[in-house]
C-alpha cells in the first residue's frame, strides 16, 4: 500500500500562551492533532499522520499545515499556515524541514514549523482505499474530524477571517467548516476591486490579475500561473462560513400557467401504403383535436400538400404530454368510418426538443395498432413544428423536393432513435398507497355511521394511468386510506417509445365526478440510459409521493389543477408504492397477443422490506426571525407549522393510521435488538419513547414594520419546531443526487462568474473558466469515489443500481471532458468552451433528478386563525445530514432566508410578486440515532429551553441567545436604471424600501423617471443581531431591497425586489481600505420570474463598539439645503466623475400617437443625462413635416469614469399645446451609453496606409458562395488579378462544343438566353442558398468531429500507466477512422458530381429580413422606440409593441472633453455638424417606391376548409393598393410574381406596412399576417439599400440593369461623397479607386449582339467588392429577395407564415426608373401525354374454367396522371388468357400543364359543386398504370400497378425477359431518365402489388410507349384515343376464341349470348317477376276477403 507519512514535531517561536491545534491536509483531506494545552513560545507535537493513497504522488501536489489556537468556544483562530509542493519528497521519498508561516495576509511570521515527511511508493499499484479505514477515526479526536474537500485550489478556500475583499489581497485562506452558501444569482457582496482603486482615480476599476497572479502562484508554491484556478483568489459573492445557506431569488412558479402555442403540421404525401388499390385519407389528432385532409382515390402513394393548424392555450407541461397522433385510413366516408390502415404517434415534448422545435419533411413509419405481428404498414411524409411565445421558426428554403425521396435517410424520429423500433410490453405495477386525504364531508359519513354503524375511510381510490394517448385503471378500493391494489398496468408501445411520460394519478371514484386525489409523472428518460452500456426503463418497486392542494375537503377545491399535476403542489397527498418494468417483444413468437390495447392483470404483493428499512427520522426546525409579513393577514395571531407527509399536521392529517401502529410494534422489537445503540446515543430509552412531536410555534401577535409588512417578535427567543416520523431509509438516493447538485451549483456560480467577467470586460475570462472546469474535475473524480462506497444493498432497487452506474460513468467521463476542454480554453476560444461547459450543467442537472422518491418534501406554513395562508416547500434533500459533507443537502444546519408565497393560482401574476413572509429558517433533517449534532449549524451564543425539566434529552422548543451585538447599517441607494413602468404616462414614481432584520427604511420618492438617482444614504441605528461576532462578520444576514412605484391614490405598486449582502466592520477593525468604503455595485431586480431593472448601491454593516456610535467613521451632513435632511451618498464611495460632452443628432418624429385622443401637433424632444440636457427645436406642425430644423445640439455633463456605472440617458417627447401646456407624448431610456462612444479613428491601422497601390482579388465568383472568405489585403502587397465575367469568347466556344456525354446527365446544348427570365435567377440563387447553408452544416458537423476525436484523444492518454497500450491502439484506430472517412469522402466527391450549373446570373436570397443582415440600417440613423403606458406582465399579455406611441429617430455621440484637434481641422470640418459630418440634409423628398412581392409560404389558414385565399395590400402613408380582385384561391403557399409602385414623401410617409389577406365571399376580409419595413432608414443608410446592385451588368434580357444610375455614376457619386481619390479607368480593363486597383472587362452586348467598350463592368467590380475600400467602404446592399416573417396583432409573437419580396427606391429628382421587371408567375406550359399500351405479359392469372379448372385472365389495363383520377383511360378487354399474355395496340392520351421549374403538374378543379371558384393545385407529374382481371358479374379483380414519376424514372427493359421487379426494387440505384428530355421512350416494365406478407411480388409486365408532345406539336399532329382516328393503330392479333367451344362450351355461350344481349335478358327477367307478383295478388284475394267478411 503506498501512503505518505507526515511527522509533525513542533511548533515554535508561538506568541502569548494558549492551547494550539495544527491541521494537516493533503488531497483534500484534513487530519487534525490534538490539542497541545496551555503551551508557550513552543508546542510540541509530536505527531504522525498518514494518508494510504491509491496513485503515485504528483511532482506538483500540496501539503498544507495550519496551526490554530484552539478555543471551545469560539472559533479557532489562525496563526498561520505553511504550504509545500511535494516535488522534492515525490523524488527521493524523504524530507526533512523546519520553514516559517505565512499569515493571512500572506506575510511571513515569526513562528516555525518543524516536519518531517517520508513517502512510500510501490511497485505495483495499490486498489482503491476503502473510505472505510478513515471513518474508523480514534474517538479521543471527537468532533475533530472533518471530512472536508476543499483543497486549496478548488476555490473553497475562504478564510475564517477574511471577507471577499480581503481574499482578493491573497490571503491564504484558512479554512472553516466546508461548504458555502453563495448567491451567485444574486450578486451578494460581489468582487470588491482592489485596494487602491479610489486613489488611482483616473482608470477604470479592473482587477489587477497580475498581482493576484503572483499572489495565487505563492498560494500555489510555483506552479505555472494557468494551472491554479483563481477561484480561490477572486470568489465573487462567497459565503466564508457556512451557518448560511443562499435564498432564492425568483419568486413566482413558472409551471402552470397557460402560454399560447401553435401546431402545424404539414402532410406533404404517403407512400407504400398497405392493401390494394386504396383510396386513402390521413387523419391528424392532437390531443383530441382531430382534423382530415381530403381523399385520394385508388392510389397506394396519395400526394396531399395540406397543411393544419392547432391552436392551444394550456400551460407548457399539459402541452408537452399532447399526443400527435398520424393515422392513414382507408375508404372512410360520411357513412361509414373507414378501416385503419396504421399510425404514428409521438407527443409534442418530443417535436419541441428537436433543433428548431420541428421536423422538415420527414417520413413516418405506419405500424398497425391491432396487429404487432404485422411490419410497417407504410410512409407518411410530413412537416411537423411546434412554435409557443416568441419562438421562431426557421424554414428551411422550399424549392424542389429530390433529395426527400430517400425515406430510410428522412424517418421522423429524433436522433438516435434506431428506424426499426421493436414493440415492448410497458408494466407499470400498482402495489398500495398510504396516506390519502379524505375526499368527503364528514357529514355524509356521520349519516353513514348512523346506519351502518360503523366509522369507514372517506375515499374510494383508484389509479389511473396514462401513457402514449392510452388510459389503464386499476380496480377501486371502496373507504380505505391505505388502499392495497397490486395490480398491473400493461401498455404494448414501440420501444423507444416517442412519447416521455408516464401519467399516474389516483382518483377518487364518486357517483357524480371522479377527481383526482395526486398525479406523479414518471420521466422515461430518468429511468433508463440508451447508451451502449445503458438499460430498459425500470424502477422500484418505489415509493413516490403525491403533492397537490391543501387536504381538508371542501366541494368546490379551488386549487384542483394542482391535484392533477399542474403547478408546484402545496401539501402532501399521498404516497404510492409502484414499480415498472419494459420487456421487449419477439413479434415471432406465436402466443403472442397482436393488439395493442391496455391491459390490467392481478400481481403478487410485495414484501415489507423490498423498499428500504424503516427508519426513524428526525426534524428539527428553529425560527430565527419571521419579518416581511404581508399586512392583509390582519394582526390575528400567527404560527407556523412544519410537516412532512402527514407527520406533524395536525389540522388535515389523518387520523394514525394502522400502519404507524404497526410501526411502533416493529420499533419495539427493533429497540430490543438495538439496545445498543440506543443507550450510546444520549436519551434514556424511556424518554426517547415519548418525544412527542412539536410542529407548530405557538401564536404570536404580528408587530408592525411599516405600512405593508407586519414582523414577529421573536428577539432573544427563538422558537422551535422538532417532528419524528418513520419512512424507508433511502438516504443513499438522495446523498448521491446532493453530491451531484453541489457540483452543478459550483459549476453554475463559477460560469455565472465567467459570464459576468466577459460581460463586464474585466481581464482573463479564460482563467476563471479553467478554474471551473478544474473544480468540475476534482468533484466528479470525488463523486465517483464516495458514490463507490455505496455497498448497502437493501431496499435498493434494479434503478438504483443501473443509475449509479450510469451517474458514475457520466461523472468520469464528464470529468475526463472538462480536463480536456480546460486545455483548449484560449482567449479566443472563451465563448465557445463557455457553451460546452453549460451543456455540463444541463446534463449535471438531470442526473441530480432522481426518479424514485423517499422522504416527502417539508412543507412550511404560515397559519393565522387556522387557516393556511402561505406556505413555502423545501426539498427534503436540501436539509438531509449526512457524516460525509459532499452528500450532506444545501441547507441542512444552516440558516436559510425563506419566503412564503400564496398556494395555487393565486401565486400567478402580481400576488405572486408580493412577499407573504420572510422566515431566518434553520432545519436539520437526519437519522433519529445520529441527531446528536442537530444544533452544530446555529448562529452560536444560546442556551436550550425544554418543555419539560427533567427531559434532557429532549431537543429545545425555545433558544435564548445570550450574545447580542448591535450595528448600523448604512444604505448607499445611488441609482437604479431600467425600472419598469408602472404608470401610464410609460414612466413610474420610484421609491425604495430597504429591509434589514426587522426595521425598514424609504428612500424618497423621484417623480417621472424610469431610472431614479436617489443618491441618498439611509442609516438603520441599532440593528440587533444576535449570535456571536465574528459569525456574524462572516455571515451577515441578507438585505432586502423593494422598489414601489409612488401612486397619489391607492396603495404603492410593486416593481421589483433584489437581495443583497453587507460588507462587516467590526468594532476592532479599522475602517479602511482594501475593504471601506464599499464600491458601488450592481444588483438585478426581480419582478416574479423576470428581470426589472438593476439597482446600483452598496452596503455596510458597522458594529457599534463600547464607545456607542461616536467611533463609528462620521456621517456627512446633508450637504444641499434644498433637499432637507437627506444624506447624500459619501465621497468616498459616489463614482469618481470626469467631463463629457454628449452631441445629439435630431433627424425627425415618427408615427406618434393621438394622446388622450388629440393630434400631436407641435412635439418637442427634451434629452437629460445625470440632471443635464438638451432640447430640440419644435417642430412647427407634425403634419406637413415631421423632421427637426436644427439637426445637432451637444451639452456638457460629469459621468463615471467608469463605463459600466454610466447612467441612463433618457429622451422624452412633449407635445406643446396652448396656453403654454406641455404633454407627455412617451419617453425611452437609453441604459447602455458605451455603443454611442466615439473614438478617433485609428491611423495605424493599415486602411489609411497610402503607400503603394493594391490589387484587389476578385475571381468571379463560383455559383456556391464561400461562406465569409473575404481575404483582407494588406496596403502593401500588391497583386493583380483579372476577375472573369461570363461572357468571354472562348468561354462560349467551350459550352457550344459540349454535347451530351455518354452517360452524362446535361442532354441539351447551353441554356438558351431566351428561355431563361427572372424566375431562373431565383431557383438558381435558392439552389445556391441551399447549398451554402448544406456545406455550412458540414463544415460545423465536420468542426464538432474533430474535437470529438481531439478529446478522445486525450481521454485516451489519461492514465499514465496504461497510457504505452492504449496510446498506440487509439491511435490505430483513429488512423482507421480517418483513413475509412477519407475513403469515403473521396467516393462521395466521385460520385456526387454535380451536373455543371447552367450559368445563371444570381441574385441572393436571404431566409430572414434585409435589417437583420445590416445592423437594422442603424448605421448612423438610430431609431428610439417611444414608451407610455405601464409595461405590461406575462399573463396581461400586453407586449411592449403595444405600449410604442412612436418613433424618435436620432443618434448620440458622447466624448471626454476636450477634444483632439485633429478632427476639427480637417477639411470641410462644419462646426455645425460636431461630429456629425457628412450627413444628407432632412428636408422632405419625393420618392417612387417599387414593391416586389414574389410569393408566401406556410400562411395560416383562415377558412374552414384548413385554406385560405390570400391577396397583398400595400400601405404607404395615405396611400393603399388593394390587389383583391388578383386573390389566390385556396392556397397557403401563394405565388404572387406582383410589383406594385407607390408614390411617397419622406419623412411623412416612410413606413411601409405589406400584409397578405384572406378573400371571403361574404363578411370582410380577415388579416393574415402583415410586415413593416422603415424605408427612411433604408434610403438614406451608407449600405445603400434604395436599389440592390447586381453581380453582373446587362443592357438587356432577363438581368437588364434596374437602376436609373448606372454603376459608373453611382460610383463616382460614392467617391465625390467619400471624398476619395478616384475613379480612374485605366488601360488593359483597369480601374483605381483610393489606392485599390480592380480589374475586369470592358466589353458589352446590345440587343443585336454588337460589341462596344464600357466602363460599366469595371465600375460594377468596384461597388460589388466596397467593402474594401479604405475608410469608407461598407458592403452594398446586393440584388436580392428578402424573407419576411408575418406577424398578426391578435397572435403576438407567432409567425404567421413569410413573404418573400424586396424593395427597390428612386429619388423623383434624378431620371425615372425603366419599367419594373416582369416577376409573374410562369404560366404553366401545355403538354399531352400519349401513352400506347403495346402488350402485356407473365399477368398473373385469376378465374379458373368451370369444366377444365384451367387458370385465365381477361387482362385489361388502366392509366391515369397523378390528381386527375376522374380522368381514367381503360383499354379494351383481352379475354382468356392463358399465359398472361395480352395484345392490346390500345393508346392513351393525357393532356395536362406543367410548370417545368418547379416540375409539377398543376391542376384547376373545383373542391366540390358548392365551390365559388377554382382551386389550383401542384402535383409531381407521375403517372399510374394498373393491370385488372375484368369480370362479368362480380367487381373487377385489381392484380398489380406501377407509379412512373416522369422525371426520373427507370428505363424500359428491352425485352419482356430483361424486365423484372429490380427495375422497382432498386430504383435509386438505376440510372433513371426523364419524359421531359427524352420526349419518347418505349420499354417493358413491371407490375407488382403486395402479398399477404407485405412482400411485392412482380403480377406481369407491359410493353409500353410514351409520348410526351407540347401543346402545338399536339395540334398539328392529333391522335385518336384507344385504336380510333386519326393515326389508328392497327387491330392486336388475338387468339380466336371460337376454338373454345369444345374447352369452355358454356362459357363461350355465357361470353356470346350476356354480350349482345343483356339488357334484353334483365329486361325480361324483370317483367316476369312483376307478372308474378301480380298473379299472386290476384290469385289470393279473394280467399282474403271471404276470411275478413265472415270474419274468421
Amino acid at each position: 500500500m503506498m501512503s505518505l507519512v507526515v511527522h509533525l514535531k513542533a511548533v515554535a517561536h508561538l506568541r502569548g500562551k494558549g492551547d494550539r491545534i495544527a491541521k494537516v491536509t493533503f488531497r483534500g483531506l484534513p487530519l487534525y492533532s490534538r490539542v497541545a494545552e496551555n503551551c508557550g513560545e513552543v508546542a510540541h507535537f509530536n505527531e504522525t499522520f498518514r494518508w494510504p493513497i491509491a496513485s503515485r504522488l504528483d511532482q506538483n501536489e500540496m501539503l498544507e499545515v495550519q496551526v490554530y489556537n484552539y478555543s471551545k468556544v469560539f472559533t479557532n483562530r489562525l496563526v498561520g499556515t505553511f504550504c509545500m509542493v511535494l516535488q522534492k519528497v515525490a523524488e527521493e521519498g524523504h524530507l526533512e524541514l523546519t520553514d516559517t508561516l505565512i499569515d493571512d495576509n500572506n506575510m511571513s511570521i515569526k513562528t516555525s514549523v518543524t516536519i518531517d515527511i517520508r513517502y512510500q511508493p510501490m511497485d505495483g499499484t495499490g486498489g482503491m482505499w476503502s473510505d472505510g479505514e478513515f471513518l474508523d477515526v480514534p474517538d479521543d479526536r471527537d468532533g475533530m474530524f472533518a471530512f472536508e474537500t476543499d483543497s486549496l485550489l478548488s476555490g473553497q478556500s475562504h478564510g475564517s477571517g477574511t471577507s471577499p475583499g480581503r481574499s482578493l489581497q491573497g490571503s491564504i485562506p484558512t479554512f472553516r467548516k466546508a461548504g458555502r452558501g453563495v448567491f451567485s444569482a444574486m450578486k451578494l457582496g460581489k468582487t470588491k476591486s482592489s485596494k487602491d482603486d479610489h486613489r488611482r482615480g483616473d482608470e477604470p476599476a479592473v482587477l489587477e490579475m497580475e498581482d493576484l497572479d503572483k499572489k495565487a502562484m505563492r498560494l500555489a508554491g510555483m506552479l505555472e500561473p494557468d494551472t491554479i484556478s483563481l477561484a480561490s483568489v477572486t470568489a465573487v459573492t462567497t459565503n466564508v462560513s457556512n451557518k448560511r445557506s443562499k435564498p432564492d431569488i425568483k419568486m413566482e412558479p413558472s409551471s402552470g400557467r397557460p402560454v399560447d402555442y401553435q401546431i402545424n403540421i404539414t402532410v406533404i404525401e404517403a407512400r407504400q401504403l398497405i392493401g390494394l388499390n386504396m383510396d386513402p385519407v390521413v387523419c391528424v389528432e392532437v390531443g383530441d383535436d382531430k382534423k382530415y385532409t381530403s381523399m385520394k382515390e385508388s392510389t397506394n402513394c396519395p400526394y396531399y400538400n395540406e397543411y393544419f393548424v392547432f391552436d392551444f392555450h394550456v400551460p407548457p407541461d399539459v402541452m408537452f404530454d399532447k399526443i400527435i397522433k398520424l393515422s392513414v385510413i382507408h375508404s372512410k366516408n360520411l357513412l361509414r368510418s373507414g378501416t385503419l390502415v396504421g399510425t404514428f404517434k409521438m407527443d409534442v415534448g418530443t417535436v419541441y426538443s428537436q433543433p428548431e422545435h420541428q421536423f422538415y419533411h420527414k417520413w413516418a413509419i405506419l405500424s398497425d395498432p391491432g396487429d404487432i405481428t404485422a411490419g410497417c404498414k407504410g410512409y407518411v411524409k410530413c412537416d411537423i413544428a411546434v412554435v409557443g411565445k416568441g419562438d421562431n421558426i426557421k424554414t428551411p428554403h422550399k424549392a424542389n423536393e429530390t433529395d426527400e425521396d430517400d425515406i430510410e435517410g428522412n424517418l421522423l424520429l429524433p436522433e438516435g432513435i434506431p428506424a426499426e423500433r421493436q414493440w415492448a410490453r410497458f408494466y407499470v405495477k400498482i402495489h398500495r398507497a398510504e396516506g390519502l386525504p379524505k375526499m368527503n364531508t364528514s357529514i355524509m359519513a356521520n349519516v353513514k355511521k348512523a346506519f351502518i354503524g360503523e366509522n369507514r375511510d372517506l375515499v374510494d381510490p383508484y389509479v389511473q394511468v396514462q401513457f402514449s394517448g392510452q388510459k389503464g385503471k386499476t380496480s377501486v378500493q371502496k373507504s380505505s386510506y391505505e388502499p392495497i391494489w397490486n395490480e398491473q398496468v400493461i401498455f404494448t408501445e414501440l420501444f423507444p417509445p416517442l412519447c416521455k411520460r408516464i401519467k399516474v394519478q389516483i382518483r377518487d371514484s364518486d357517483k357524480v365526478n371522479d377527481v383526482a386525489i395526486g398525479t406523479h409523472f414518471i420521466d422515461l428518460r430518468k429511468i433508463s440510459n440508451d447508451g451502449d452500456k445503458g438499460f430498459l426503463p425500470t424502477l422500484g418497486p418505489a415509493w413516490v409521493n403525491m403533492y397537490g392542494s391543501t387536504r381538508q375537503y371542501t366541494l368546490m377545491d379551488e386549487h384542483q389543477d394542482l391535484n392533477d399535476g399542474l403547478g408546484e403542489g402545496v401539501s402532501f397527498r399521498a404516497r404510492l408504492l409502484i414499480s415498472i418494468a419494459v420487456e421487449i417483444l419477439d413479434t415471432t413468437s406465436p402466443e403472442i397477443i397482436c393488439s395493442t390495447d391496455v391491459q390490467v392483470e392481478p400481481v403478487s404483493n410485495i414484501s415489507e422490506s423490498a423498499t428500504g428499512k424503516m427508519e426513524e427520522f428526525f426534524l428539527f426546525g428553529s425560527f430565527l426571525e419571521a419579518t416581511m409579513i404581508d399586512r392583509k393577514i390582519g394582526d390575528k395571531p400567527i404560527s407556523f407549522e412544519i410537516t412532512i407527509g402527514n407527520y406533524g399536521n395536525h389540522i388535515d392529517g389523518v387520523s394514525k393510521s394502522s400502519s404507524v401502529k404497526k410501526k411502533k410494534k416493529e420499533e419495539e422489537n427493533q429497540e430490543e435488538e438495538n439496545e445498543l445503540i440506543q443507550n450510546s446515543s444520549e436519551d434514556e430509552e424511556d424518554e426517547d419513547a415519548d418525544l412527542t412531536s412539536v410542529s407548530s410555534t405557538p401564536p404570536m401577535k404580528p408587530f408592525i414594520t411599516d405600512r405593508n409588512y407586519f414582523h414577529l417578535p421573536y428577539f432573544e427567543k427563538k422558537p422551535c419546531v422538532y417532528l419524528k416520523s418513520w419512512w424507508q431509509d433511502q438516504r443513499r438516493r438522495l446523498y448521491n443526487s446532493n453530491m451531484m447538485d453541489k457540483i452543478a451549483d459550483k459549476l453554475e456560480e463559477g460560469l455565472n462568474d465567467v459570464q459576468e467577467i466577459i460581460k463586464t470586460e474585466k481581464a482573463f475570462p479564460e482563467r476563471r473558466l479553467r478554474g471551473v472546469l478544474e473544480e468540475l474535475t476534482i468533484g466528479c473524480s470525488r463523486f465517483v469515489t464516495l458514490a463507490n462506497k455505496d455497498v448497502n444493498l437493501a431496499g435498493r432497487t434494479k434503478l438504483d443500481r443501473e443509475r449509479l452506474k450510469s451517474c458514475m460513468r457520466e461523472m468520469d467521463s464528464m470529468g475526463q471532458q472538462a480536463k480536456q476542454i480546460r486545455t483548449q480554453v484560449k482567449k479566443n476560444t472563451v465563448k465557445e468552451k463557455l457553451k460546452l461547459a453549460q451543456n455540463f450543467l444541463q446534463r449535471l442537472r438531470f442526473l441530480a433528478d432522481e426518479p424514485q422518491h423517499s422522504i416527502p418534501d417539508v412543507f412550511i406554513w404560515m397559519m393565522s386563525n387556522n387557516k393556511r395562508i402561505a406556505y413555502a416547500r423545501i426539498p427534503s434533500k436540501d436539509i438531509l445530514y449526512s457524516v460525509v459533507d459532499e452528500e450532506t443537502g444545501k441547507d441542512c444546519g444552516k440558516v436559510k432566508a425563506v419566503f412564503l408565497k400564496l398556494p395555487g393560482k393565486k401565486g400567478f401574476g402580481p400576488a405572486g410578486w408580493t412577499v407573504q413572509a420572510k422566515l431566518e429558517l434553520y432545519l436539520w433533517l437526519g437519522l433519529n440515532k445520529s441527531r446528536k449534532d442537530f444544533l452544530n449549524g446555529l448562529p452560536n451564543g444560546f442556551e436550550e429551553i425544554r418543555a419539560t425539566k427533567t427531559g434532557h434529552g429532549l431537543p429545545p422548543v425555545t433558544l435564548v441567545y445570550d450574545m447580542k451585538q448591535v450595528f448600523q447599517l448604512r444604505a448607499h441607494m445611488y441609482q437604479a436604471r431600467s425600472l419598469f413602468a408602472a404608470d401610464s404616462s410609460g414612466l413610474s414614481d420610484p421609491f425604495a424600501r430597504v429591509f434589514f432584520s426587522s426595521q425598514s427604511q424609504v428612500t424618497e420618492v423621484l417623480n417621472e423617471t424610469l431610472c431614479p438617482t436617489w443618491d441618498q444614504l439611509l442609516v438603520f441605528d441599532d440593528v440587533e443581531l444576535f449570535g456571536e461576532a465574528t459569525e456574524l462578520r462572516d455571515d451577515p444576514p441578507i438585505i432586502v431591497v423593494e422598489f414601489y412605484d409612488q401612486d397619489t391614490v391607492g396603495k404603492a405598486e410593486f416593481i421589483g425586489r433584489t437581495f443583497a449582502k453587507p460588507t462587516i466592520k467590526m468594532c476592532d477593525e479599522p475602517y479602511g481600505p482594501p475593504r471601506f468604503p464599499p464600491q458601488l455595485e450592481y444588483y438585478q431586480i426581480y419582478r416574479g420570474n423576470s428581470i426589472a431593472g438593476e439597482l446600483l448601491a452598496a452596503f455596510e454593516l458597522l458594529q457599534v463598539g463600547q464607545g456607542g456610535r461616536a467611533d463609528l467613521p462620521p456621517l456627512e451632513g446633508p450637504t444641499d439645503s434644498e433637499r432637507g435632511p437627506i444624506l447624500p451618498v459619501p465621497l468616498g464611495i459616489r463614482p469618481v466623475l470626469s467631463r463629457y460632452r454628449i452631441e445629439v443628432l435630431f433627424w425627425g418624429l415618427r408615427d406618434l400617437k393621438r394622446i388622450n385622443l388629440a393630434q400631436v401637433d407641435r412635439p418637442r424632444v427634451d434629452i437629460e443625462c445625470a440632471g443635464r440636457g438638451v432640447q430640440s427645436a419644435l417642430i412647427q406642425n407634425y403634419k406637413k413635416n415631421p423632421n427637426f430644423s436644427t439637426l445637432v445640439k451637444w451639452f456638457e455633463v460629469d459621468l463615471p469614469e467608469n463605463e459600466l456605472l454610466h447612467p441612463p440617458l433618457n429622451i422624452r417627447v412633449v407635445d406643446c399645446r396652448a396656453f403654454g401646456r406641455y404633454i407627455l407624448v412617451g419617453s425611452h431610456a437609453v441604459s447602455i451609453l458605451r455603443h454611442f462612444i466615439y473614438s478617433p479613428p485609428d491611423k495605424s491601422c493599415n486602411n489609411w496606409a497610402t503607400a503603394g497601390d493594391v490589387s484587389v482579388n476578385l475571381e468571379a465568383e463560383p455559383p456556391i458562395r464561400k461562406m465569409d472568405t473575404v481575404v483582407k489585403l494588406d496596403a502593401m502587397s500588391d497583386a493583380v488579378v483579372k476577375v472573369d465575367m461570363n461572357e468571354d469568347e472562348s468561354d462560349k466556344e467551350k459550352r457550344k462544343k459540349k454535347k451530351k456525354k455518354k452517360g452524362g446527365v446535361e442532354e441539351e446544348e447551353e441554356t438558351d438566353e431566351r428561355v431563361l427570365d427572372w424566375w431562373s435567377k431565383y431557383f438558381a440563387s435558392i439552389e445556391t442558398l441551399k447549398e451554402n447553408l448544406r456545406s455550412q452544416e458540414a463544415a460545423h458537423v465536420e468542426a464538432e468531429e474533430r474535437e470529438d476525436l481531439e478529446i478522445a484523444a486525450e481521454a485516451a492518454d489519461i492514465r499514465p500507466d496504461d497510457l504505452h497500450l492504449k496510446g498506440s491502439k487509439m491511435k490505430e484506430r483513429f488512423k482507421e477512422k480517418k483513413s475509412s472517412k477519407q475513403k469515403k469522402s473521396h467516393a462521395a466527391d466521385g460520385s456526387e458530381k454535380r451536373p455543371p450549373k447552367a450559368r445563371v446570373d444570381e441574385l441572393v436570397v436571404y431566409n430572414k429580413e434585409l435589417e437583420s443582415e445590416y445592423g437594422n440600417f442603424e448605421d448612423w440613423l438610430h431609431t428610439f422606440n417611444l414608451y407610455r403606458g405601464k409595461a405590461g406582465d406575462d399573463d396581461e399579455h400586453t407586449l411592449d409593441d403595444d405600449r410604442i406611441v412612436g418613433r424618435f429617430k436620432g443618434s448620440l455621440c458622447m466624448y471626454k472633453v476636450p477634444l483632439s484637434q485633429e478632427i476639427t481641422r480637417e477639411a470641410g470640418y462644419d462646426p455645425n455638424m460636431g461630429m456629425f459630418q457628412s450627413i444628407p440634409h432632412n428636408d422632405p423628398i419625393h420618392v417612387l417606391v417599387r414593391v416586389y412581392v414574389v410569393r408566401a409560404t406556410d400562411l395560416h389558414p383562415a377558412d374552414i376548409n384548413g385554406k385560405a385565399d390570400p391577396y397583398i395590400v400595400i400601405k404607404l402613408g395615405k396611400s393603399e393598393i388593394k390587389d383583391k380582385e388578383n386573390y389566390i384561391s385556396k392556397q397557403l403557399n401563394p405565388v404572387f410574381g406582383k410589383s406594385f409602385d407607390i408614390e411617397a414623401t419622406f419623412p411623412m410617409e416612410s413606413m411601409l406596412t405589406v400584409s397578405v389577406y384572406d378573400w371571403d365571399l361574404v363578411g370582410t376580409d380577415d388579416l393574415i399576417g402583415e410586415t413593416k419595413i422603415d424605408l427612411e432608414n433604408r434610403f438614406y443608410s451608407k449600405f445603400r439599400a434604395t436599389c440592390g446592385i447586381a453581380s453582373n451588368y446587362s443592357m438587356h434580357g432577363y438581368n437588364i440593369w434596374r437602376d436609373p444610375m448606372k454603376p459608373s455614376q453611382i460610383l463616382a457619386k460614392f467617391c465625390k461623397e467619400g471624398k476619395l481619390d478616384g475613379p480612374h479607368y485605366g488601360p488593359g480593363g483597369k480601374v483605381k479607386v483610393a489606392n485599390r486597383i480592380f480589374t475586369g472587362p470592358t466589353e458589352i452586348e446590345d440587343e443585336n449582339g454588337l460589341k462596344k467598350q464600357t466602363e460599366e463592368h469595371l465600375a460594377l467590380s468596384v461597388l460589388n467588392h466596397w467593402e474594401e475600400i479604405p475608410r469608407v467602404g461598407c458592403k452594398l446592399v446586393p440584388e436580392h429577395v428578402e424573407t419576411r416573417p408575418l406577424l398578426n396583432p391578435d397572435k403576438p409573437g407567432i409567425e404567421q407564415g413569410r413573404l418573400e419580396m424586396w424593395v427597390d427606391m428612386f429619388p423623383m429628382d434624378v431620371p425615372a426608373p425603366g419599367p419594373a421587371i416582369d416577376i409573374s408567375p410562369r404560366k404553366p406550359k401545355r403538354y399531352e401525354l400519349r401513352v400506347i399500351i403495346w402488350n402485356t405479359d407473365e399477368v398473373i392469372l385469376e378465374d379458373d374454367d368451370y369444366f377444365t379448372g384451367e387458370k385465365s385472365s381477361d387482362i385489361f389495363v388502366r392509366g391515369w396522371l397523378k390528381g386527375q383520377q376522374e380522368d381514367k383511360q381503360d383499354t379494351d378487354v383481352h379475354y382468356h388468357s392463358l399465359t398472361g399474355e395480352g395484345n392490346f395496340n390500345w393508346r392513351f392520351v393525357f393532356p395536362f400543364d406543367y410548370m417545368v421549374a418547379e416540375e409539377k403538374i398543376v391542376i384547376s378543379k373545383k373542391e366540390s359543386m358548392f365551390s365559388w371558384d377554382e382551386t389550383e393545385y401542384k402535383i409531381p407529374p407521375r403517372l399510374t398504370m394498373q393491370v385488372w382481371d375484368a369480370d362479368h358479374f362480380s367487381a373487377d379483380d385489381f392484380l398489380g400497378a406501377i407509379e412512373l414519376d416522369l422525371n426520373r424514372f427507370p428505363r424500359g427493359a428491352k425485352t419482356a425477359k430483361q424486365c423484372n421487379l429490380d427495375m422497382i426494387r432498386n430504383e435509386q440505384e438505376l440510372p433513371t431518365i426523364s419524359i421531359f428530355k427524352q420526349k419518347r421512350v418505349k420499354g417493358w416494365w413491371p407490375f407488382v402489388a403486395r402479398d399477404e406478407n407485405d412482400e411485392m411480388e412482380l403480377t406481369g409486365k407491359v410493353e409500353a410507349e410514351l409520348h410526351l408532345v407540347t401543346a402545338e406539336e399536339a395540334e398539328k399532329s392529333p391522335v385518336g384515343l384507344g385504336r380510333n382516328e386519326p393515326d389508328p393503330l392497327e387491330k392486336p392479333n388475338r387468339p380466336d376464341t371460337s376454338l373454345m367451344w369444345f374447352l369452355g362450351p358454356l362459357k363461350s355461350l355465357r361470353y356470346f349470348i350476356w354480350h349482345n344481349y343483356r339488357w334484353l335478358i334483365l329486361k325480361a327477367l324483370g317483367l316476369i317477376l312483376l307478372l308474378l307478383m301480380l298473379g299472386l295478388f290476384l290469385y289470393s284475394i279473394p280467399g282474403y276477403l271471404v276470411k275478413k267478411i265472415l270474419g274468421a
